[in-house]
């Protein structure tokens, strides 16, 4: 499907835009636009690819103009452009609103001005009720995609969301992070060991990608089924791969911290389409009738579960290993090298 055709990607200088645009670069694509802010960014990947089906197109999401240009004549977006941290949307919540919130109408309105044929968003689990200014931002724009697609015509344009947890080795996760003090020689700080994460490499969130844009209808939301592990268990796999006798300090939990990630509510899981690999989350597209819905309930969200991972698949320290080796990162600190922590 991606034959002849022009991909946007905003935040394209980011690090899951750029995972996404390599994956993208190995079709038969047209031309990829990478939308951004940040001139150096994309000085730096203009000189490391060399690769004319790239063009580079400075603009924030704020501005809607400087959209709706980059968007001319473009078949495909994925908006992968937000602020991310967590402690920095607390500090600066209405950042996170113009950025996470009014960015990304500015997205989709562009997109519906030019027709563009799918448009993908990137969302988090922090989005899954949210306890920061971050994951607020994010449902939000997981609400905004929902309501325009009730009202976009899916011959001419389809709105898409992909929702995960951490990217294992991505910047500011805590693999890079135990990896530094485990060379170091200083204690692994923990959280709570009995904390648990996702699992996922930034191979397997960019499938979740490519699978949204294949299998894509109005208004959905997909999630990619993961494993999990304890922070506990992290820390002592990375310790025996990297043959380390660091100790592990306990540190208590931070602000905003969750003591596990959830990916669907017991609401979505209720009505969620299990597709294999992943989750499909339909659209509620109910209209402002609410009269029909006074008298009649559903039992099967009472009896419905969260995903999330604590009940989850959990990886035993072995497992974790294997699945760290999957990654170039692992193999290039490994080695002594320095690796590229997407």
């Amino acid at each position: 499907m991606f034959t002849g055709k022009t991909l946007l990607i905003t935040g394209g200088t980011g690090s899951f835009g750029n995972a996404v645009l390599h994956r993208f670069l190995s079709t038969q694509i047209k031309e990829i636009r990478v939308f951004s802010r940040d001139e150096k960014k994309q000085e730096d990947m203009r000189i490391e690819l060399k690769n004319d089906k790239v063009k580079f197109y400075i603009g924030d999401v704020r501005n809607y103009n400087s959209l709706d240009c980059a968007m001319r004549d473009v078949d495909y977006v994925f908006h992968a452009a937000a602020l991310k941290q967590v402690p920095s949307c607390e500090f600066y919540p209405m950042e996170a609103v113009q950025t996470n919130i009014l960015g990304t109408e500015n997205v989709l309105n562009a997109s519906l001005s030019n027709a563009v044929q799918r448009v993908i968003l990137l969302s988090t689990d922090k989005a899954v009720y949210p306890i920061n200014a971050m994951g607020i931002s994010k449902a939000m724009m997981e609400k905004l995609m929902v309501a325009k697609s009730r009202f976009a015509d899916p011959k001419k344009t389809i709105f898409c969301c992909t929702r995960y947890g951490n990217v294992m080795a991505s910047r500011g996760s805590v693999i890079p992070l135990f990896i530094k003090l485990i060379k170091e020689g200083k204690p692994l700080t923990v959280t709570d060991p009995n904390m648990t994460r996702f699992l996922m490499s930034i191979e397997d969130a960019v499938d979740l990608v490519l699978y949204a844009y294949t299998q894509g209808r109005q208004g959905d939301i997909f999630i990619k089924k993961a494993p999990a592990s304890t922070i506990g268990d992290l820390a002592l796999a990375l310790k025996e791969l990297f043959k380390g006798n660091n100790e592990i300090k306990d540190i208590g939990t931070r602000h905003g911290e969750k003591l596990y990630e959830t990916l669907l509510t017991r609401e979505e899981m209720a009505h969620a389409e299990d597709m294999g690999g992943y989750y499909r989350i339909a659209a509620d597209n109910r209209d402002l009738n609410y009269n029909k819905y006074f008298i009649e309930g559903e039992q099967v969200v009472s009896q419905a579960e969260d995903y999330h991972s604590h009940n989850t698949q959990r990886l035993s320290i072995p497992e974790i290993n294997e699945k760290l080796l999957e990654l170039d990162y692992i193999q290039k600190e490994l080695k002594g090298g320095v690796g590229c922590a997407y």
